[in-house]
């Protein structure tokens, strides 16, 4: 497994969106709003992917994802959009589906 530097990924967020990391867990990172994931490539520390939401305005997805872009070359990384997400709930568990 490789090094996830959490911290990094914090400032790219919040630099790119303002927004704080409210959770992280394995190797996806939440933001406050949820209208993206940020997940860790074990492949390459210098590589990122993102998901956005699926109800995402299309071109709100395009700004945000060029400010993370911008900002994750400032730290020296690649910021790769991935596709899309859903949050289900089951239960008391929340499942993420990705697309």
């Amino acid at each position: 497994m490789n090094y996830r530097d959490l911290e990094a990924v914090r400032q790219i967020v919040n630099n790119a969106t303002g927004l704080e990391i409210t959770y992280a867990y394995d190797d996806l990172v939440f933001p406050d709003n949820g209208v993206f994931i940020i997940q860790f490539d074990d492949s390459s520390t210098d590589n990122l992917f993102c998901y956005f939401q699926e109800e995402c305005n299309p071109v709100d997805r395009e700004n945000i994802f060029a400010s993370l872009s911008n900002e994750a070359s400032q730290k020296k990384a690649t910021l790769e959009l991935k596709g899309g997400y859903t949050l289900e709930q089951q239960g008391e568990n929340i499942q993420i589906k990705f697309s």
